[in-house]
């Protein structure tokens, strides 16, 4: 019997004498008036303040995303402006409007690109417009006089950011971003001004906002002037100048969060801001606590409808009870129940969180030991270029005790879920027959083993390496379960699975089972078959990561593992993996659109790297990134035996870094897993990013990024790999 069944609890059995009943059944009924009450009042107050978190947090989310959308509009307007001012040079108001007409073609080539931008203005040293990328000619006006120029004037060349500027007739409703351009000398030669559309902010808000309307985004002045909100500040209204909003800005706090009445609409807000990069701006975000007492005082008096409901039917049946005490048993038996529920679903957890730790530990000892294979493959393979010097036999032994515990650290980290996985489409019928040899031999001679296919059989998509590895460690099982011989029958089929059958999901699956007939296992050995480091076999005849694996495997191809054993008639062991539908290329007529241009690389990276494809004859050169300093010297040493030049970092930071310097290389290899703020995914990025053309490779004994390297479309080494495939990436560099 399980152990909650027989759990016993200090407490009293109900009485049966009539009177006792009575009060006991009066003291319910009370409780049954004051105990919902305060729940509902301990639930309502636990909601309130989940509801101010869920709302503090959205406007945390909120004005994060609406500082990337300002800092990449005020970048790309920064841009645009130096770019303006480097292409006018130290060019007087007559040589400006000299070039007039083709100055305003290049500035609405410039800004007619971006929906931002409503113009783009040159002022000469006294203020008269000069140029602009919207009039040809430009009318006879003059801004002297104007905030933004005398600002931009006195603090050139920093850019000045204007409060909304609203034209007559209300044609445009902008705010200026104006430079001031400045000779060598640091004499002033007029100013740029790029206008921004106060609507490309707003109607961004707005779909920032969604259909919330308790919820305003604005981007403001470090001095606290409104530059752009949604809603809408109320007419007339105008933002106090001393408030922690406020102060916060003119404290130069990077972010923040506070509770305050809003001075424009009066409401009290949960307000979160952040500064914007570098500039003297912010973007903030409030919710209205009006909102969030409304909708929790809603919710409220749902939930008291809702409970009120049970609480009138339990009042009934407290009265009525009087006469049927039978019920007090029937309410201890469900008392009994939900204690039996938690104290199973209390100790799942436990196990669960036991399980976990094991894993990690397992994957960390795993990935170490992966570092110390390579050390000893790379030195083998050494060696072995060496003609080994009379110690080949010892080398062969080494290189073969370094198979065996490759094969050890696979399933360690196949077991702990960390395993590179290679997914490759696979046939499951091919597979098989590929296979059989090896199936066979894994076993004793006194073993026969059969395979059987059925026609027809669908693709599955899976690691084959893992699955192969899982295939052998079932049939070595089912061989040690048959110390006097016996069967071993492989079936393979198609299987549709309906919901409720099995535990599975509904879909289609390919059905392998391996059934012996040997001596079987009992039900609690057959419960824990699958845990990790579990084994029934003497002290040091088993590792307990077998079965695990086989499950760990399968699992991570999207099926599972099933085990049915007879104690002394047999096992069978049945993996479900889905079918694998391929999809058709079909090539769709499309509109290609125009490919943009791709901005140059920087002039030194440019130069190293035809300074390095000069040097291809001389061999690969190649930067290797490693913090394992004796990975590092094997993985070195072998691609020096393969002709290469190796210049070795050991991080990604000090890799890019030497990246930036100009330092070009035939090859980036690179680890994944390292110190430092960069790790090789970042480091591929970057160099994807900034020098499309240069090859790069990453090492890993670790899968938890892989998904994110595989997206980058590079080739991956799965630790310890073999010096060959090395060699197959460094072979076109190497001199012949």
């Amino acid at each position: 019997m399980n152990s909650t069944e027989t759990a016993t609890f200090d407490l009293p059995l109900p009485s049966r004498n009539f009177a006792e009943t009575r009060r006991v059944l009066l003291l319910v009924l009370i409780g049954s008036i004051l105990i919902p009450l305060a729940c509902l009042a301990v639930y309502g107050y636990y909601d309130y303040q989940r509801r101010v978190s869920n709302a503090d947090d959205l406007v945390e989310r909120v004005v994060r995303v609406a500082n990337e959308h300002a800092v990449k509009v005020i970048d790309l307007n920064q841009q645009l402006v130096t770019r303006i001012v480097d292409m006018l040079g130290e060019s007087d108001d007559d040589s400006i409007g000299s070039r007039e007409a083709s100055l305003h073609r290049t500035l609405d080539e410039i800004g007619g690109g971006f929906p931002q931008v409503a113009s783009i203005s040159v002022f000469g040293v006294s203020g008269a417009l000069l140029a602009n990328s919207r009039y040809y000619p430009v009318p006879h006006v003059s801004v002297a006089e104007r905030e933004d120029f005398r600002s931009a004037r006195a603090m050139a060349p920093v850019t000045y950011f204007s409060l909304p500027l609203r034209t007559k007739g209300a044609q445009s409703d902008v705010f200026n971003t104006t430079m001031g351009r400045v000779s060598h000398g640091g004499q002033f030669l007029g100013a740029v001004s790029i206008a921004l559309k106060r609507d490309y902010f707003s109607d961004f808000y707005r779909q920032l906002a969604g259909s919330d309307r308790a919820l305003t985004i604005g981007l403001y002045r470090r001095d606290g002037g409104i530059m752009v909100r949604y809603p809408p500040e109320p007419a007339g209204a105008e933002p106090a100048d001393d408030t922690p909003f406020t102060n916060a800005f003119r404290n130069n706090d990077l972010y923040g969060h506070v509770r305050m009445t809003s001075t424009l609409d009066k409401v009290d807000k949960l307000l979160a801001y952040r500064r914007v990069a570098d500039y003297p701006l912010y973007v903030a975000s409030g919710y209205a606590m009006t909102s969030i007492f409304e909708d929790w005082w809603r919710n409220c008096l749902l939930v008291t409808a809702i409970a009120l409901v049970p609480c009138v039917v339990v009042w009934l049946l407290v009265v009525f009870s009087i006469r049927r005490l039978n019920a007090e048993q029937a309410a201890w038996e469900r008392w009994q129940a939900e204690v039996a529920i938690r104290l199973s679903i209390e100790a799942s957890s436990r196990q669960l969180r036991r399980m976990g730790a094991l894993g990690n530990l397992v994957a960390n000892v795993a990935h170490d030991f992966n570092n110390l294979l390579m050390v000893v493959a790379s030195n083998m393979e050494l060696a072995r270029r060496k003609n080994f010097n009379d110690v080949e036999s010892e080398v062969v032994a080494v290189e073969r005790a370094t198979s065996g515990a490759e094969s050890l650290a696979r399933r360690l980290m196949s077991v702990a879920r960390k395993q590179p996985l290679k997914q490759e489409l696979i046939d499951p019928a091919t597979w098989l027959a590929g296979i059989a040899e090896l199936v066979k031999s894994s076993v004793r001679a006194n073993i026969v083993v059969s395979i059987e296919l059925s026609p027809e059989l669908w693709p599955v998509m899976a690691d084959p390496v893992e699955l192969e590895l899982a295939l052998v460690n079932i049939v070595v099982n089912a061989s040690d379960a048959m110390p006097r011989g016996g069967r071993v029958v492989i079936r393979c089929q198609n299987v549709r699975v309906k919901a409720g059958e099995t535990e599975l999901p509904t879909g289609e699956y390919v059905l392998i089972s391996i059934s012996d007939n040997g001596e079987g296992m009992s039900d609690d050995v057959r419960q824990r078959a699958f845990e990790p480091l579990f084994t029934t076999k003497v002290r040091g005849a088993g590792t307990g990561l077998g079965l695990a694996q086989v499950l760990a495997a399968c699992e991570q191809a999207g099926g599972t593992a099933r085990i049915t054993s007879v104690h002394g008639a047999g096992t069978t062991v049945r993996l479900y993996l889905p079918h694998h539908h391929v999809a058709q290329a079909v090539t769709p007529e499309v509109d290609v659109p125009p490919v943009p241009p791709v901005p140059p690389a920087p002039e030194p990276l440019v130069e190293a790297n035809q300074q390095a494809r000069g040097h291809e004859l001389r061999g690969m050169s190649v930067l290797l990134v490693e913090d394992n300093a004796d990975v590092a010297a094997g993985v070195a040493a072998v691609l020096e035996v393969f002709g290469c030049t190796v210049h070795h970092e050991e991080s990604a930071d000090a890799a890019f870094e030497l990246l930036g310097q100009g330092y070009g290389f035939d090859l980036v290899l690179s680890d994944i897993q390292m110190p430092g703020s960069m790790n090789g995914v970042d480091l591929a990025e970057q160099i994807i990013e900034r020098l499309p053309s240069q090859k790069v490779v990453l090492m890993t004994g670790y899968a938890d990024e892989l998904e994110r390297a595989r997206h980058l479309g590079v080739t991956i080494l799965a630790k310890p790999f073999e010096m060959e495939e090395l060699r197959e990436l460094v072979a076109p560099g190497v001199a012949q």
